[in-house]
């Protein structure tokens, strides 16, 4: 096979650290409950922390991008210099950015993410697609000609989403969130029929406590699972949402484990318990 898909990746790394998703959320409380001002100099030291301690922990590293473009320039100069320290490491980044936009601006939030020549090159980024799925194509093209990942907002659990992502479209006979899975699950197809992967690059963002979820039988890429933890949600509750393809699911969790820092052996040590939590679950 070709150079792995983003999926494939994901495979390989769960295989070795579990299939957890660990979140970087460094929240003006996070940073004054560990004894950090919140200040660009608090941020560095807090996401050196979570860098130590995540980078050889887990699956996928998500790096909530707001908090460091909350202090400007500062805040990116500590942003480039986490995505650099995790991907240095061998830890698949995953920025959450969720950037959606049409044309030469697409194309440019996608150079920002996913091309090598890029400082905030990560391995995949969020993105928004409630412009029309077809308006990410230019960062869909990109990942695939670096192998990286795309996760597109599907189905989300804040209660102002329920409206617009559970609208039925009589048209097509489903949901706006079934129409944006089965939209991405048809473009995953076409290249894991022409790579043979058992996963493709672009994976879905499927909130843990959502109810009446969209399916993702047919997606064939990485599920990112969000809400499990501080939100209410357990691994069982997120594994009953994508029971046919678990392998692929990744729970996030962010500041359930955030709180046992900023004592590095203390958070990855409460990272690699979730991993054999979820471990159980899955088996």
């Amino acid at each position: 096979m070709s150079t792995p898909t983003f999926g494939e990746r994901f495979l390989s790394r769960a295989d070795k650290y579990g299939q957890l998703c660990v979140g970087i959320d460094p929240h003006e409380e996070l940073l004054h409950a560990w004894d950090l001002p919140h200040t660009a100099r608090g941020l560095r030291t807090f996401s050196q922390i979570c860098v130590e301690a995540y980078a050889e922990a887990a699956a996928l590293v998500k790096i909530q991008v707001a908090f460091y473009e909350a202090f400007g320039s500062a805040g990116y100069a500590v942003l480039e210099e986490t995505i650099a320290a995790l991907r240095e490491q061998g830890a698949l980044v995953l920025a959450d950015a969720k950037r959606g936009d049409i044309g030469s601006t697409m194309r440019g939030y996608a150079r920002a993410w996913l091309s090598p020549e890029s400082t905030l090159c990560c391995d995949a980024v969020t993105a928004s697609p409630y412009l029309g799925v077809e308006s990410l194509a230019p960062m869909f093209d990109l990942a695939r000609e670096q192998n990286a990942g795309v996760f597109v907002l599907g189905a989300t659990s804040n209660p102002e989403a329920h409206g617009l992502q559970n609208a039925e479209m009589p048209e097509l006979s489903r949901t706006v969130s079934q129409h944006v899975i089965d939209s991405v699950g048809a473009l995953n197809r076409a290249t894991m029929e022409d790579s043979g992967a058992r996963a493709g690059g672009l994976g879905i963002v499927l909130g843990a406590t959502v109810h009446n979820p969209p399916s993702v039988d047919s997606l064939g890429g990485v599920v990112l699972m969000p809400g499990v933890g501080a939100q209410g949600a357990s691994f069982e509750d997120a594994i009953a949402l994508a029971p046919r393809e678990k392998h692929l699911i990744s729970p996030n969790i962010s500041r359930a484990l955030l709180r046992h820092g900023p004592d590095v052996t203390a958070l990855r040590t409460a990272t690699q318990e979730a991993n054999v939590e979820l471990s159980r679950a899955l088996n």
